[in-house]
C-alpha cells in the first residue's frame, strides 16, 4: 500500500512536470527549466520517502539477516539519492530567491 502511494506520487510528479514543460515550450505558460526541475525534484524526494517507508514496513514483520542486509543497502542507496536531490533542490531554491531579490 505504502509502496503504491510512493509510485503514485512519483507518477503525478512526472505528469505535472511534463505538463509544465510542454506548456512552457508552447509559450502558454513560460517557466524556467530549473523551476520545472525543482518541481519534479520535490515529487521525487517525497516519492522516495514513501518507498523507503514501504521497505522498512515490509522488513519489520519477520526479518531475516538476508532481508536486513537488503534493507540496509536499499536504505543507504535511497538516503544518498535523497541527500543529493535535497541538496540540489536547496541550491536551486536559493538561486531562485537570489534572482528574485
Amino acid at each position: 500500500m505504502v509502496e503504491a502511494i510512493g509510485a503514485i506520487v512519483i507518477v503525478v510528479g512526472v505528469i505535472t512536470a511534463f505538463a509544465a514543460w510542454v506548456l512552457s515550450e508552447l509559450r502558454v505558460r513560460p517557466r524556467r527549466f530549473e523551476e520545472i526541475r525543482l518541481l519534479l525534484g520535490r515529487f521525487l524526494a517525497l516519492g522516495i520517502e514513501f518507498q523507503l517507508g514501504s521497505d522498512i514496513l515490509s522488513t519489520a514483520v519477520a526479518p531475516t539477516y538476508e532481508e536486513l542486509g537488503k534493507l540496509g543497502a536499499i536504505v543507504a542507496i535511497r538516503t544518498v539519492l535523497n541527500f543529493f536531490l535535497g541538496r540540489e533542490l536547496e541550491h536551486e531554491r536559493q538561486r531562485e530567491e537570489s534572482e528574485a531579490a
